[in-house]
């Protein structure tokens, strides 16, 4: 996937928290909001959850659904939503499947060493299933606002 703007939301099928599994395509009908972050239960990465966590119910009432989305097993995504309260399912991307549609998987330099980590990104999709906004690179601060805002101009 190029993920650009106008292009379906991928037929992915992913393992979710709360016992579930999620079908992308399934989601029509739906503003669909998927936010990916490299680790659980990291400062940053908290931060961007606790703020999609605190206006959860805004996105719900403007009829978004919102998924995190990380490599990280199903086990540290159920512990890291129970610790920080979260309303939504987490994701697991063990395979990289859904980094790779989304190309999301960059070079990072940890403490002098390069590694290959998820680049903070996210991606609106509407009702239909096609993409209308992404975020790259994205800074926590504001963000999930941001993303609020995306959604209420879709409905207007």
């Amino acid at each position: 996937m190029t993920a650009a703007p106008g292009s379906m939301i991928p037929d992915l099928t992913l393992a979710a928290t709360g016992g579930q599994t999620i079908r992308l395509r399934d989601l029509n009908g739906h503003h669909v909001v998927l936010y990916f972050y490299p680790k659980d239960s990291t400062p940053g990465c908290t931060s961007e959850g606790q703020d999609f966590r605190d206006l959860h119910a805004h996105f719900k009432a403007a009829g978004a659904v919102v998924f995190g989305i990380s490599r990280d097993s199903l086990k540290s995504h159920e512990n890291f939503k129970a610790k920080q309260g979260f309303p939504f399912e987490l994701l697991s991307d063990t395979d990289e499947a859904a980094c790779k549609a989304f190309d999301v998987i960059r070079e990072k330099n940890m403490y002098g060493r390069i590694t290959l980590g998820i680049e903070r990104s996210t991606f609106l999709f509407d009702r239909a299933g096609l993409l209308r906004r992404e975020w790259r690179k994205v800074k926590v601060p504001g963000h999930a606002a941001q993303v609020l805002d995306a959604v209420h101009a879709l409905n207007a």
